[in-house]
């Protein structure tokens, strides 16, 4: 049986590489590699943030290895790592805005079997409690499809221009909070 916990800094060196395997090993047929790797270096990692506010979780294996991770956020950024952040990271009002789903990776040899949803499922729960009643998010075009089952409807197609010039195609996605919470 995995277990789902909080993210710890502890975590950090572990998330990074985990985050690594996951985009590697899952973009492929869907980013070319310049993209994999640009996104790497200068949008996907691990959000300090989002482990400082409780909002990030882990899932583990039976023997402790971690599997996959996300969270959710009640600030404006809307995705990427540290190295993306500004210096500010306002809170959002939940009575007019949207909670931001943020940062799932799952290590590829444990994809297609429910994590990112038990993530999802305690992430909305979470945010429904705060009193969020809608979530938005930034997917990549490898977890579109994963969105669009849970309920997400694509938003704005958007070109992130990087730091070295690569391109990168993203979707906004945002859905209604239907879930009651199971926790």
């Amino acid at each position: 049986m995995h277990r789902l916990r909080l993210a710890q800094s502890a975590d950090i060196p572990v998330l990074s590489q985990l985050i690594e395997e996951s985009v590697r090993a899952l973009s492929v047929g869907y980013y070319t590699e310049p993209q994999i790797e640009s996104a790497l270096r200068y949008v996907f990692g691990s959000d300090t943030q989002l482990i400082a506010d409780q909002t990030y979780y882990v899932i583990e294996s039976e023997d402790g290895t971690l599997i996959a991770a996300g969270g959710w956020s009640r600030r404006q950024t809307l995705y990427g790592g540290d190295q993306m952040k500004g210096a500010m990271d306002s809170l959002l009002d939940p009575t007019t805005e949207a909670a931001r789903i943020r940062a799932f990776f799952v290590h590829p040899s444990w994809s297609r079997r429910g994590l990112g949803r038990q993530l999802f499922d305690r992430c909305a729960a979470d945010a429904l409690s705060a009193g969020f009643r809608r979530l938005e998010l930034m997917a990549t075009l490898p977890g579109e499809p994963f969105y669009l089952a849970l309920g997400f409807a694509p938003m704005e197609q958007f070109v992130a221009t990087l730091p070295d010039g690569v391109t990168m195609p993203l979707v906004r996605m945002a859905c209604p909070i239907s879930i009651s919470p199971p926790y």
